[in-house]
């Protein structure tokens, strides 16, 4: 007995539907902002972080943003506040990867 007729024996009744599922696999598009991201070093709680922030577009995109650089750079990292947290200093690597996706970024801080 294969999966078909176990499914049509618990569920009689249902009548399967002959339409193709529709995907959506356009790519996202990142809101690209006039002003420049600050890319900032800090010590918190006597460890190093790196601070993004000034984003002015979706909050859900820059969510997206902050995935895909800790994502790129194997480290770990909190999204709060309008601000992505990334756990040690990365500001030169972080600020060549938003420079490669289109967003002027500026460096503070050391």
């Amino acid at each position: 007995m294969d999966l078909q007729d176990q499914l049509k024996k618990l569920f009689p009744d249902h009548q399967p539907s002959e339409e193709p599922e529709i995907e959506d696999n356009t790519p996202h598009e990142l809101f690209v902002q006039k002003e420049p991201m600050i890319c900032k070093y800090e010590k918190r709680k006597g460890k190093p972080t790196t601070i993004i922030e000034g984003y002015e577009g979706e909050e859900e995109d820059f969510k997206i943003l902050a995935k895909e650089i800790k994502t790129k750079l194997s480290v770990g990292g909190s999204f709060k506040d309008g601000a992505i947290i990334i756990q040690g200093d990365y500001r030169d690597k972080i600020m060549k990867i938003l420079q490669e996706k289109g967003f002027k970024t500026k460096r503070v801080g050391g």
